[in-house]
């Protein structure tokens, strides 16, 4: 019969397993998600715990047998408890490769598996020489070796190794500590159960199963708190491999300790030393092939990374830094290449008027036009803003079909979901000479790009040695510009405007002009769009509309019965405080507000026409008149003519001396220009008045007249003169009992302008009622609006 005591031990061992298995099974409930499942498992590994200490305990105490295990063991029983033991540890194993962290991916679950099986190997090893021949640590009570001890220290080695493996890699690591020495005294007392069980050793028994359930008691306790207890994190560059050296230190030490005690390895020593050769084999094996995959996608970030600086987001062409590794490339080979400089006409414009969102759809449709249009081997980049570049593989005569190419290509309309955006591009040719120098080559391209834009846009031009002088002077006179104004070196002249067919003056446009000093006359199509890119272009209209309005508002004073029309730049247009800078020039000068008009040309009508019909719509309610200029050579279309809010078209030159005047099949008459016709009808349809530019000769005169044209403006007529020439061609033209005073410029000719608006030019007009009627700019319509 068993001693009361051990029966007592026996009880509270059983009773402390138990409710430690509860309290996990609670704790597994309680938790949700993946959570659960782990938290299942581990409550499974307690029961299985629990199981093989009653076993054990029941066996011992002489539950199961009528004979007590004490002299002979029971080996049977034993091997129950071993084995059960083994599943407990087998599946805590199972639950810690399953910590956040360690089953992120199966190499990294097999590389923990690794870790743990080398400190296994290395524990089990230290212990089979610390407890064999000759050592014999526990002297004659050390168990005698048999199938459940062997089995029960491998499971114990095993959990002991990958707890504390995971402990190491863990964060934080002190509850996964405490847990793996909970889970660590499980298995040594289900070893020291299963030994006492064959040894017969009844204190063996009861102080291992007092151990297990202490241990169960703990590991049950770290598991139910609310938190998951840790993370496994690994390290392939810094740390990962760094806890092998501890126990190949420990079984290089017990080995030589083994060997200088005359002790011998059979062969359960040679096989716990091979599976640590080869468990460190495969992990370093292992290793090896995460670094080599990490240093491929090392590789191949840098490789993405490299052509990310050397490519361009937007349009997905090459930058500035990667055209210059080309350019490099290829001088260095003596490859023969040509380079040519882009840059899109009148883009800052869509930028300004339709925003930066519409301004880089058109810079992403300019990238896939330039890659659908380019030969293999030629490369494209952008430089930035608008601005292109395009390498091309081969020679001049490569070079300038594909510039050809794409100057077609790059003009044509680029569809936005509010409306087309009509752009041009100027093109820039530059080939290498002599010595191969990248910087030169970009140089002149950008001099022939210039040079391409001073020369009207659109076009393309080689490179030429000349273009060196045209930019220092470029560059001197965008710095002489800045303080024309402020030296007094900028004049007015005033082009005539003459009524047909009497071509006496009835008008006039206000033309720039500037003499330096130095410089002598700068043209005004060098420094106007010099004063559009620098920004000038807003304080030199400023300048020129005070300077009309106070030119004009003299002649007024002085009885001229004239007009006086200001260009209006784009830019200026769409400015938000140009209607008030008009409206102020006009209150300044005392200028009646009809008598001003503001000419806008059909470039302005590309960029966004609703934006221009607003702008338009709000100058007009100033009172003053709105031409559109040059209207034939640019970009508007029958249908945004009739949405315009202008009160004149002026015909471009290239209609009025684009065919040889015909003469009427049906009718007798004398010759007309068919354009110019079509421009009047179309004109007095909308109510619209008409003026002819560019007429230069008595034919060009006679076929404008024919078609009806009441206005005209040319060199037959004179060029741009300084205000007193065109006042004496006023005082010329009018004499004194003709001319009106100033008080009389309201009188009411609304029956005679109403005649002239029906299509045909009267028979005669005298000059007071023609002055009349073009003086105060008033077509029919605006007759019918007054």
């Amino acid at each position: 019969m068993p001693f009361p005591s051990d029966a007592v031990v026996a009880a509270l061992s059983g009773l402390v397993a138990a409710a430690a298995t509860v309290l996990l099974t609670v704790t597994a409930r309680r938790r949700t998600g993946r959570c659960r499942a782990t938290h299942r498992l581990l409550a499974g590994a307690g029961a299985l715990a629990l199981v093989s200490l009653l076993i054990g305990l029941a066996a011992q105490l002489g539950v199961l047998g009528h004979q007590r295990a004490g002299s002979g063991g029971h080996f049977g029983w034993a091997t129950l408890v071993s084995v059960g033991t083994t599943l407990s540890g087998l599946a805590v194993c199972v639950w810690l490769l399953r910590l956040p962290g360690a089953a992120s991916t199966v190499a990294t679950t097999v590389r923990l598996a690794l870790d743990g099986l080398v400190m296994a190997s290395a524990l089990w090893f230290v212990g089979w020489v610390l407890f064999s021949e000759p050592t014999r640590l526990l002297g004659s009570a050390t168990p005698v070796a048999c199938a459940p001890i062997l089995l029960a220290t491998v499971s114990t080695a095993s959990t002991a190794g990958l707890a504390l493996i995971v402990t190491l890699r863990a964060t934080p690591r002190r509850r996964l500590a405490v847990f793996g020495l909970g889970t660590t005294a499980v298995n040594l007392g289900g070893l020291g159960v299963a030994a006492g069980l064959c040894q017969g050793g009844t204190t063996l028994v009861l102080a291992s199963a007092a151990l297990l359930a202490v241990g169960l008691l703990v590991a049950a306790l770290v598991m139910s708190g609310q938190a998951p207890p840790g993370q496994v994190e690994i390290d392939l560059i810094q740390r990962d491999g760094e806890y092998a050296i501890a126990p190949m230190l420990a079984m290089a030490t017990s080995a030589m300790y083994h060997l200088s005690q005359d002790g011998r390895f059979d062969a359960w020593g040679i096989v716990a030393g091979s599976v640590e050769g080869f468990a460190l084999v495969a992990r370093q094996h292992l290793t090896l092939r995460d670094l080599r995959g990490y240093a491929g996608r090392l590789a191949e970030r840098e490789a993405h990374f490299r052509e990310l600086a050397h490519t361009d987001p937007l349009t997905g062409l090459a930058n500035r830094r990667g055209l210059l590794g080309q350019l490099h490339g290829w001088a260095g080979q003596g490859r023969p290449h040509v380079l040519l400089g882009l840059d899109l006409d009148g883009f800052k414009i869509v930028n300004d008027m339709r925003g930066h969102d519409v301004g880089d759809a058109v810079l992403a449709e300019v990238g896939r036009r330039l890659r659908d249009n380019l030969r293999p081997g030629d490369v494209a980049a952008r430089l930035g803003g608008d601005e292109f570049a395009v390498l091309i593989d081969g020679g001049a005569v490569e070079a300038d079909r594909v510039a050809q190419r794409l100057l077609e290509v790059l003009g044509q309309p680029y569809d936005q979901p509010d409306g087309p955006v009509f752009l041009s591009v100027s093109i820039g040719v530059a080939e290498p000479s002599g010595q191969p120098d990248v910087q030169l080559l970009l140089r002149h391209a950008d001099l022939a790009l210039r040079y391409a834009k001073q020369r009207g846009k659109n076009r393309i031009e080689q490179y030429d040695s000349a273009y060196d002088q045209l930019l220092r002077r470029r560059t001197t006179v965008e710095h002489e510009l800045r303080g024309a104004i402020e030296r007094d070196e900028l004049r007015l002249a005033f082009q005539p405007v003459a009524s047909l067919p009497s071509v006496r003056p009835v008008g006039a446009e206000a033309l720039l002009r500037w003499h330096h000093p130095e410089l002598g006359n700068v043209r005004p199509d060098e420094f106007i769009p010099l004063a559009e890119e620098c920004g000038m272009i807003a304080k030199l209209g400023a300048w020129v509309l005070h300077q009309a309005c106070h030119q004009l508002s003299r002649w007024l004073a002085d009885g001229h019965d004239v007009w006086v029309s200001v260009n209006v730049s784009p830019r200026e247009l769409h400015a938000p405080e140009y209607v008030v800078q008009v409206a102020e020039a006009l209150r300044a000068h005392r200028v009646p507000p009809q008598r001003l008009v503001l000419e806008v040309t059909e470039h302005a009508v590309a960029t966004d026409l609703d934006e221009l019909i607003r702008r338009l719509t709000a100058l007009r309610r100033t009172g003053v008149r709105i031409a559109l200029d040059d209207f034939g050579a640019g970009y508007s279309s029958l249908g945004q003519l009739r949405r315009l809010p202008i009160d004149i078209l002026k015909i471009d030159h290239s209609l009025v001396a684009e065919h040889e005047p015909v003469r009427p099949a049906d009718r007798e008459g004398p010759p007309f220009a068919p354009m110019v016709d079509i421009v009047m009808r179309l004109g007095h349809q909308l109510g619209l008045e008409v003026i002819a530019e560019g007429v230069t000769n008595p034919t060009e005169l006679a076929a404008v007249v024919a078609a009806g044209c009441r206005f005209g403006q040319g060199a037959l007529f004179g060029w741009g003169v300084p205000a007193e020439h065109l006042e004496a061609m006023l005082e010329a033209a009018t004499s004194p009992g003709m001319r009106r005073a100033p008080a009389q410029r309201a009188v009411d000719t609304r029956p005679e302008q109403e005649e002239h608006a029906g299509g045909g030019a009267p028979e005669q007009a005298t000059p007071e009622s023609v002055n009349q009627h073009v003086g105060a700019v008033d077509s029919a319509r605006e007759m019918r609006q007054a």
